[in-house]
């Protein structure tokens, strides 16, 4: 059986598991760097050769029950793409599961957010990324990695934290209240705009982080880096403080497109995906 991060078999298995590990390997709409389909398995990989145990939390947070769904393949077209995507995550969450989406481009995420909203009408969307992909449409369709967020700015309450980069078209559909910029909150080192994060946050979330958001020296291995983002602790804080103080529903981790030979990349995200769940054990 093969099993997320080689857990145990017996925390793998659909009747244990309280969370289900989806991976979409789709990457047809991204407009410069390729290889964002190669994401999900690198990530995967790396995730096999992580410790189990969490030093933070002083838990295994895989006793959480993490089960590894079969990919996502659908790539006829992007509509049919999230259409795939939207009808697995809900079977899913018609079983009671929680899912996590590994990407793949960030147009994986707008099935996923289509299905949560249908289960939870005022779903609060949290978005970790350099770019406000708020475009109404791209290149011809509203499901490009252009417009990943474009749907929940219109359908749910969307916070977005970490921007650095946008086109003046998008402007109109962007919240100056729920927006935090990277250039506004990177100097602050006592963080003291996550607390405005959280209080913008109405309901159940859903986490959406683009690996982009990370400053490339972070992170470099993805399609659209940016200067300026932001860096690891920083990020786990705020993570750690939504699940702790909201209802968090759900999340996804896309946009890493691996460069061969250079493994820190992979297993940061595979290491970002594993903290979420440890702060998510650790509310049980």
């Amino acid at each position: 059986m093969n099993t997320f991060a080689s857990i145990p078999e017996e925390f793998a298995a659909v009747d244990r598991a309280r969370l289900v590990v989806i991976p979409v390997p789709y990457d047809d709409t991204s407009s410069w760097g390729k290889g964002a389909d190669k994401g999900p398995q690198a990530l995967l990989d790396a995730a096999d050769n992580m410790e189990l145990y969490d030093i933070e939390t002083d838990a295994e947070p895989f006793r959480y029950g993490i089960h590894l769904d079969a990919p996502v393949e659908e790539n006829l077209s992007p509509e049919d793409m999230v259409d795939a995507v939207q009808d697995r995550v809900s079977t899913w969450l018609a079983k009671d599961k929680q899912t996590a989406l590994l990407g793949g481009e960030h147009s994986v995420s707008i099935g996923a957010i289509k299905a949560y909203r249908e289960q939870y009408p005022d779903l609060q969307v949290l978005q970790l990324d350099a770019h406000a992909d708020l475009r109404p449409t791209y290149e011809g369709s509203a499901n490009n990695h252009a417009c990943a967020l474009h749907w929940a700015s219109r359908n749910c309450g969307l916070t977005q934290v970490g921007i650095r980069s946008m086109d003046i078209s998008e402007k109109k559909y962007l919240d100056p209240e729920r927006t935090w910029f990277a250039e506004d909150i990177v100097p602050d080192h006592k963080l003291r705009w996550i607390p405005e994060v959280l209080d913008s946050l109405d309901g159940p979330v859903y986490i959406t982080i683009d690996l982009d958001v990370f400053d490339p020296s972070v992170l470099p291995a993805t399609g659209t880096p940016e200067p300026g983002g932001l860096t690891w602790y920083p990020v786990l804080a705020l993570l750690r403080e939504v699940i702790s103080r909201k209802n968090v529903v759900g999340f996804d981790v896309v946009e890493l497109a691996p460069h061969a030979g250079a493994h820190a990349s992979a297993f940061t995200a595979a290491k970002l995906v594993y903290k979420l769940i440890s702060y998510l054990n650790d509310e049980l």
